[in-house]
């Protein structure tokens, strides 16, 4: 367990993101994926349903031991709140209520968020957006680990560490590598949770509060849903920045795992990025893919060649404003 880790830097390259080319070339060949684009009119429905369990689940729980608490937050209500963090993600593009309404997006976004115990949606939104327009970019993509991270976190034991702090440097990345002033939004979601988590407090105590904010963070660390994380965008392969997993966790976690489509059609919902796949399957299925995100954990920890250096960095000719 105390091997070193075999990369001493990122993978730099010079070339821009694969992406889009590629869906140029697939709408010049298939103009119908086209139509795929818009808002999926169940995923308000699916999301208010998995957001008032768990708002039943917290008066559930609101009795019980301490380490029954933290056992379903776990075992369960992380689970769920994963899953509306890649809710969210669908969300920050716009597929709830479609482009035209852009700030219902947004609300609906915190409605989304109460569960996950910590305001997240907005400042999510802001930064993904500059993660899909530079992919890899030095100081813009916030989803590369910081050279810290990488120089670090470098043996399996360490490796281990930095799964489950995960949560932590996703938090706290953007502030050290491409802080932004924070929005009206971001105050109105952090004013909209706290209050729902004093409602909470004041009806049911702090265990439910503890059941929401620890699920969370566990749930998005070391727990093999987290798997996709780092099956996304690890270099698992030489040149190969993006991948995509087709396994059943897909179920619950809004087709994240559909990833090189999702980079190639944003805009299409989550719940449709099969149906890019079927009919461009030509474009896809030649391409590597992974087959278990706990595999992927696996190796992440014990591959020596694989750790948080194992990202695709580009510079892109541009101002952060941009």
């Amino acid at each position: 367990m105390g091997k070193t880790g075999g990369r001493g830097d990122f993978e730099w390259v010079y070339t821009d993101q694969p992406h889009t080319s590629r869906r140029k070339e697939i709408l010049a060949k298939y103009p119908q994926i086209k139509s795929l684009m818009g808002p999926d009119p169940q995923l308000k429905w699916v999301v208010s349903g998995m957001v008032l369990t768990q708002l039943l689940a917290c008066y559930l729980v609101r009795d019980l031991s301490w380490k029954w608490i933290f056992f379903w937050a776990y075992a369960f209500g992380g689970c769920i709140n994963h899953s509306l963090t890649l809710a969210i993600h669908d969300i920050s593009h716009n597929v709830a209520f479609g482009n035209k309404l852009a700030k219902w997006n947004r609300w609906f976004a915190m409605w989304a968020n109460l569960p996950i115990g910590l305001p997240y949606s907005a400042s999510f939104k802001k930064y993904h957006v500059d993660h899909h327009r530079y992919l890899g970019g030095d100081q813009l993509d916030v989803d590369i680990p910081t050279d810290f991270e990488g120089w670090f976190f470098c043996t399996p034991a360490r490796k281990v560490l930095w799964l489950f702090l995960q949560p932590f440097f996703y938090a706290l990345r953007p502030l050290v590598v491409n802080p932004k002033p924070v929005g009206q939004l971001e105050i109105q979601n952090a004013v909209v949770q706290l209050t729902v988590d004093l409602i909470i407090y004041y009806l049911w105590g702090l265990k439910p509060i503890v059941y929401l904010i620890a699920g969370s963070i566990l749930c998005m660390g070391l727990h093999p849903i987290s798997g996709h994380f780092i099956a996304e965008h690890y270099m698992f392969l030489k040149g190969h920045e993006t991948y995509s997993y087709y396994g059943p966790l897909n179920l619950i976690t809004f087709n994240v795992g559909y990833h090189m489509e999702h980079h190639d059609f944003p805009s299409i919902p989550g719940s449709k990025l099969p149906q890019v796949k079927e009919i461009a399957a030509e474009y896809y299925d030649s391409l590597p893919q992974h087959t278990s995100w706990s595999r992927v954990l696996w190796d992440f920890v014990f591959d020596d060649s694989i750790g948080p250096y194992a990202r695709i960095k580009r510079e892109y000719k541009l101002s952060k404003k941009e």
